[in-house]
């Protein structure tokens, strides 16, 4: 006969308290089929409540969304280090509306056929979808509630709403490399118009809206107006225009978003307001959230003004939206160079993914998804302007259009027998030119 094992009972407890804790550990670790750490969780949780606990009103939008109205001291910008004694300028000193040298008749003589439709459909027909069901009080402002699972699927908190960093350096060929060290990043593919050669105090431009297709959550695909100062591997800037990125909204909807970073988004800045810095002054537009409608093919080419400057007073960089409606501020207490002005201003699209460069290529879109043309199947820019030293805004007298990948997205500037000057970029990614 075979012997019988017999394990005496407080050894068998000390086995099943042993296997319940393995269980139990196990279990922290897991969460809605994701692996997170259970410090993990609780920090996010804990995240979440503090930017909640000030809502003093709740509005929930037809689209997902949920808009807590905050109480414009108790915003995510007080909790940056460097602005515990902020005071809000809640109004800049600049009034940018009637500093444009360039005249309405001057500019609509010469737009080319879209450029006119373009500004035929008006500005204020563009909006945010939360808008429809309500309205964030006077002394509040607007912010989007972040989803828990959005902010898990990060490598870190700190990392959440952060652009992904880099720090290669390749050449650009026939651009000098003062060009080179501000656009030519590593996973990131670029479409751009750029100027460089003075103090830049501000930059504006009418942006179409699209909705670019991107293939992965962890991609995103961008069309903004950007002010830069620095070298390559230690840039700041500040930005804003309209993004489809899934990894930080949870989704594929075109939404408004401000961006900045005072060391090429190694450890500093964010989207929106996922992160202290970015000071919003208005209750009527939430950074981050829908907007609509977008241009499709053979429709209205939607756009969106976009307008970052600098108030000469208290060096705030403002964001205006529309003609009218000024968001809000980075501080200068976030910069070093960027305190005193930026050294170049680029227009145009960003696509981010870890493919970018190699093969197969991401199919992400960027623009509206086509390669340029003076149609509906491009990104634009129009009226584009800067606001260098002297007191308006004008068109830049040089500027130079830039693809990294111009099989992938490409550029066409439109300069020559036009006195207001346009630009179209972007593409579908992966295609037989770009496999």
């Amino acid at each position: 006969m075979g012997k019988v094992l017999h394990i005496p009972s407080m050894g068998f407890k000390v086995i099943f308290i042993l296997f319940g804790l393995v269980v139990t550990t196990a279990y922290s670790f897991v969460n809605h089929g994701g692996s997170f750490s259970r410090h993990k969780v609780l920090e996010v949780e804990r995240k979440l409540k503090h930017l909640r606990k000030h809502s003093l009103k709740t509005i929930r939008s037809e689209d997902g969304d949920i808009i807590d109205c905050i109480h414009i001291y108790k915003q995510p910008a007080f909790d940056h280090p460097a602005l515990k004694n902020h005071k809000i300028q809640m109004a800049p000193t600049y009034n940018s509306t009637k500093k444009d040298q360039t005249t309405t008749w001057t500019r609509s003589r010469s737009k080319t056929k879209t450029a006119k439709m373009a500004e035929e459909s008006s500005f204020s027909v563009i909006s945010q979808i939360w808008q429809k069901s309500g309205r964030c009080p006077k002394g509040t402002v607007p912010i989007r509630r972040i989803r828990k699972k959005d902010i898990l699927k990060a490598h870190s908190i700190e990392e959440y709403g952060r652009k992904k960093p880099s720090l290669s350096h390749q050449q650009v060929g026939h651009l000098n490399q003062n060009l080179d060290s501000f656009v030519q990043q590593k996973n990131h593919s670029k479409a751009i118009l750029i100027t460089m050669g003075y103090r830049y105090l501000g930059a504006k431009g009418d942006i179409r809206v699209c909705n670019p297709s991107v293939e992965k959550e962890d991609e995103y695909s961008t069309s903004q107006v950007s002010l830069i100062n620095g070298a390559y591997n230690d840039f700041e800037c500040v930005e804003s225009g309209w993004a489809v990125n899934p990894s930080v909204y949870g989704d594929r909807q075109t939404r408004l978003f401000v961006y900045w970073t005072a060391d090429a988004s190694k450890k500093t800045g964010c989207f929106d307001l996922t992160c202290p810095g970015f000071v919003q002054t208005s209750n009527q537009i939430s950074l981050g959230a829908a907007i609509y409608p977008t241009s499709l093919p053979g429709g209205l080419p939607y756009q969106i003004t976009i307008y970052v400057y600098k108030d000469p007073y208290t060096n705030n960089w403002w964001v205006q939206y529309g003609e009218k409606t000024n968001i809000g501020y980075w501080p200068p207490e976030l910069f070093r160079a960027m305190w005193s002005n930026a050294e170049s201003v680029e227009w145009g699209g960003e696509v981010y993914s870890s493919t970018v460069g190699h093969t197969p290529h991401t199919a992400t879109q960027m623009g509206c998804g086509g390669f340029p043309d003076v149609f509906h199947e491009s990104g634009s820019m129009t009226r584009m302007r800067i606001h260098d030293n002297s007191e308006f805004l004008k068109i830049p007298e040089w500027v130079d259009d830039f693809s990294d990948e111009y099989n992938c997205y490409d550029v066409m500037y439109v300069g020559d027998y036009v006195e207001d000057p346009e630009f179209y970029y972007g593409g579908p990614g992966k295609n037989p030119k770009c496999p």
